[in-house]
């Protein structure tokens, strides 16, 4: 990559200031630009970080979210209670390019808006995805490992993955049937464009990407939280229950939510609360 390449990841192509924050476009590793918004910590508007060693949170939304989606400017206003937050959309969601991949190539994307928090001064990041999200924190989080901090600038120093999926090609359930079937035919993915907003890319994956549990272990000793619903309707509990036994015993917790259904959608506030203090904790 060029310097000039690098210095793209970090720049606020089209800056701007919103009610709610300051929104930027980034420039992934493979050329993708992505919508992005930094949403400072609550008391603060607009501000920028105060120095070196603050923390940020980074949210990496669900399959057919989007910043702009309720649930994720939820999930960000609840987290700004106690840290400084960046949300963007993967590629192929809301106003980001290309298309998505369901998880492989969006790990750039969370690599991107990493370096663009660091750049920002941040000295401390947690990541937090949600289903699809959730894989890709984890997996982001086992390809940018921290030995590698001073090449990239884009590892993850906590990782909270919230009703991830543990292996590919998952369809137990139903929920994840239709999901495939959305990905795979080809009326399913205009249905994904005209009715869920989400430009799928309609080609298979080659090769097929690390999956969450086999990138669990490399994660240690960065920080993991796996959080999960007894209600999910896409993964059943053997997904975290296999994602923590793959994990680190020593920097991997697990929580099995009663009552909770899946990702963003369905996280109570108290849920996201908890979160931030466990993050909060060990930052």
């Amino acid at each position: 990559m060029t310097s000039r390449a690098a210095a793209d990841f970090a720049r606020s192509c089209v800056p701007s200031v919103t009610s709610s924050g300051r929104r930027a476009s980034l420039l992934t590793e493979d050329g993708v630009c992505l919508e992005a918004e930094y949403v400072p910590a609550a008391g603060a508007p607009h501000a920028a970080p105060d120095g070196p060693g603050d923390l940020v949170v980074v949210l990496a939304h669900g399959f057919t979210g989007s910043l702009d989606r309720p649930a994720l400017r939820r999930a960000a206003a609840a987290f700004a209670q106690y840290t400084p937050v960046i949300t963007f959309s993967f590629r192929g969601h809301g106003r980001s390019g290309g298309r998505s991949t369901v998880g492989d190539r969006e790990v750039l994307d969370l690599a991107a808006a990493v370096r663009w928090a660091r750049s920002l001064g941040h000295t401390r990041v947690a990541t937090v995805g949600f289903s699809m999200g959730g894989s890709v924190v984890v997996r982001h989080a086992a390809e940018y490992r921290a030995a590698h901090k001073g090449r990239t600038g884009a590892h993850t120093d906590m990782v909270v993955a919230v009703s991830a999926p543990a292996r590919w090609y998952y369809r137990g359930t139903a929920a994840m049937r239709r999901l495939h079937w959305v990905v795979e035919r080809p009326l399913g993915r205009l249905v994904g464009r005209l009715g869920l907003r989400t430009r799928i890319h309609g080609i298979a994956w080659d090769p097929v990407p690390l999956s969450p549990t086999e990138a669990a272990p490399l994660i240690a000793p960065t920080p993991l939280l796996i959080v999960h619903g007894d209600r999910d309707p896409y993964f059943p509990l053997d997904h975290p229950r296999a994602l923590a036994a793959a994990a680190a015993p020593d920097s991997t917790d697990l929580w099995i939510e009663r009552g909770y259904g899946h990702a963003e959608n369905a996280a109570a506030p108290e849920l996201l609360e908890r979160i931030a203090e466990w993050i909060r904790e060990r930052a």
